[in-house]
Formats: C-alpha cells, structure tokens, sequence
C-alpha cells in the first residue's frame, strides 16, 4: 500500500491510496460545502445542488450520466452533510478513466431553469418524507436547539419555505464560489494508475477557477437548553441529547470514539443493557460526531411515553455515574475491539477507504492508513477516557423531545 498526492495549479488536491492487490478501485470528489456555509436565505442549496448534479452537464443528459454509470457497473452516489459534499463511486480499474471523466464533467453541471424546477418539487418532497420521520426529525431539531446561532446547527435539507424562495441565479452563484478546486479534493483508493489518474485530472478539472472558499470556524459548547414538541402523528417518546466533544483535529477524537461506544453502542453497552436489555426502550445509542473546529456527542432514545420520566432518571444516573467512576478496562479493550474489527472490515474494500482517506485530508491534510488508524484506537488507555470525561461531561446536554400530547 502507498499513498500518493499531487496539487494542480489551480488548487485541486489529488490523493490516491494505491493498493495493487485490490480488484478494484474508488474515486470520490469531496467538496467542503455542507449546511453550516449556507446563509439563511441559502438554507439547503448545498443538498439541493447535490441533486442538481445528476440532472446532467452540457455534454451529458440525466439519462445518459444514469446509462454511463451503469454501462460500467459502477456502484455509485453522493451525500450533502454539514460540512461536505461527496460524489463517489466505485468501478473495475479498467474503467478508472472512464469514470474520472464523467464524474470532471458532472462536477461542471448545466444547473439548467427547467431542471430547477423540477427538482425543487423533488427536494420538497423529500422534505415531508423526512419530518414524517421522528429519529430524523428529532435530531435535527436537537441540532438546531443546541448550536443556537452557529452554523453547525443548519439543518442540512433546509426548509420547504427556503426551498421554495430559492432562485437558479444564487444556485449558480453558490456553486460558484464553493465548488472550486482550491476547496475540493479528488481522492482515490484501490488499484488504479497514478500517473494516468493525475494527468487525466490536470486535463479535465485545470481549467477550473479557483475561489478562495471561506468557512466560519469556532468551537462550541452548546446551549444547554430543553425543549420540548408536540406531534400527534407519533406515538411513542423521541429523544435526543447533544452535548460538546472533541473536534475533528483534536487527537482526543480516538477517546472520544472509544467512549461513544462504551456508552451507547447498539449491542453491550451501558445504555443497552440499561434500557434495551430491559425493554424500558426500544432505541438507545450514542454517536460522536467530529466536525471541522468543534464536536457533538449526542444520544436518542425512543420509548413509551408513560416510561419516559424512568427512562430519562437512568440516562442521567448512567451519564453520571461514568464520569464520577470512571470506565473498567474491561469495556475499554471490548470498545477498542469493536471499532477495530468495524474498521478493517470495512477497510478490505477500497469503498470503504474512500471516504476516511478523503476525510482525513479534508479535515487535516494528513494521510493516515488503516493500520494507523487501527494503532490509534488501540493505543487508548482508560485514563485518557476518564479525563475526556472531566472535560467533556456528557450530562451538560442540550435536551429535546418529540411526542403525542401530554407524554413525558
């Protein structure tokens, strides 16, 4: 295995993990757009441009961008979050040219009137789907609630009211400014031919202007606040807790990981055995989501509505009693294995070194192979998990609930 990277004169950052024994290989443009560099009057522009790019270029309709992926059996897609944009996908090597120029020409899309509007319709649309889902809805509510006025607390779909009032012109002049190579990077994994994957890139994306693309950073610690919403469409409890973490440049990130999953894994940890293991509640995690100059813990929980005053004394006394006692080494080495063995088998595929080779240069224009990122996690004592804990108390969380009328 051998990592690779190159940079245009424009720009546009080129990395490949080069694998020669792998059967086949990723590729991925990963643009630092998402949510959070939205202004209001922008809200979602940067998921509905995500969708706008598959509606076709000068060169290419819908149909034919769909026909061309499928004529090479690729297994492909795009995802909007709060900070980034990425379109990827997977091919046999001999397609690898291919697939690079068709993802160049979709990363310079028509953005066509008559597609705008079409897709406006799709986009509201998707919209409702999601709010007529609670876990969804309840963290983006939570998000919000929590982060207050910073950007990290914009909601990734936007609103249909901002959908609605959104105009083609300021689409085009987003795109301009954020989808530019200086604030891309074009990642590869697998087996692939560098020298042809970065003259090829030279040819098609050199022509591209650079934009100088800004982004507001700040850490965070949250609100702290409670809220609480009423939905008669539901019928059990919905909730969500968020409170600060370690950021995505913060090496406590491995601890973090670690005591995420000690907490709120889905199968043996603390809130399972608390509160799934004793059908007190039928959905019980926590995640850790690190972001670019600040951090998220955040847990949700379903349950009846007549249980939630219970449910909701365990996940404090649990959250408490963690920091106040600190975690066993027991738990720690059955974390540690647990994000180990998730790691390297997603890892046996170049897919699934995509998006954390991508990310990793996003994030802190280093390269970390699997086997660092395995020594890492592994390297994460039971003291480093305790200190987290002292500076991070998990009980100062931002609080919101979802359910029928008069529940908990």
């Amino acid at each position: 295995m051998e990592f690779k990277r190159a940079q245009l004169e424009n720009g546009l950052t080129v990395i490949g993990e080069v694998r020669k024994e792998a059967r086949s290989v990723a590729m991925g443009f990963f643009v630092r757009t998402g949510a959070r560099d939205e202004p209001g009057e922008l809200a979602g522009v940067s998921h509905f441009l995500e969708h706008m790019v598959f509606k076709g270029t000068e060169r290419r309709s819908a149909f034919e961008v769909s026909l061309e992926f499928d004529q090479m059996g690729a297994k492909y897609n795009a995802f909007t979050s709060e900070e980034n944009t990425v379109y990827y996908a997977a091919v046999l090597p001999e397609y690898q040219r291919r697939v690079l120029s068709l993802w160049a020409d979709l990363m310079r899309p028509a953005l066509r009137g008559e597609d705008f509007d079409v897709e406006k319709r799709v986009i509201c649309e998707e919209i409702a789907m999601y709010k007529d889902q609670p876990h969804f809805d309840v963290i983006d509510r939570c998000r919000k609630l929590h982060f207050g006025d910073h950007h990290c607390g914009n909601s990734v779909l936007g609103t249909v009211e901002s959908i609605q009032a959104l105009k083609v012109e300021q689409m085009r002049d987003y795109f301009s400014r954020r989808y530019a190579p200086d604030n891309t990077v074009l990642a590869c994994a697998g087996q692939m031919d560098w020298d042809s994957l970065v003259s090829q890139a030279r040819e098609l994306c050199g022509g591209w202007k650079p934009a100088q693309a800004r982004r507001q950073l700040s850490d965070f610690c949250g609100t702290s606040k409670t809220a609480k919403v009423t939905n008669h469409k539901v019928i059990r409890r919905h909730i969500c807790l968020m409170s600060a973490a370690p950021s995505a440049q913060d090496e406590r990130r491995y601890a973090a990981m670690v005591l995420a999953n000690i907490i709120g894994d889905d199968t043996g940890s603390r809130l399972y055995w608390a509160l799934i293991d004793t059908a007190l509640a039928d959905a019980a995690d926590l995640d850790y989501d690190p972001m670019d100059g600040t951090g998220l813990f955040y847990a949700y929980i379903s349950c009846p509505p007549p249980q939630t005053d219970k449910v909701m004394g365990i996940v404090k006394d649990c959250l408490g009693q963690v920091r106040r006692e600190g975690i066993t080494e027991t738990e720690l080495q059955a974390s540690k294995n647990k994000i180990a063995s998730t790691a390297t088998l997603n890892g046996e595929l170049p897919m699934g070194r995509l998006v954390p080779v991508g990310a990793n240069w996003v994030y802190r224009k280093e390269y970390r192979s699997l086997a660092d990122e395995i020594a890492a996690i592994q390297a994460v004592g039971a003291e480093d998990v305790n200190q987290l804990l002292q500076e991070y108390p998990l009980e100062n969380f931002t609080m919101l609930s979802l359910g029928p009328n008069g529940s908990g």
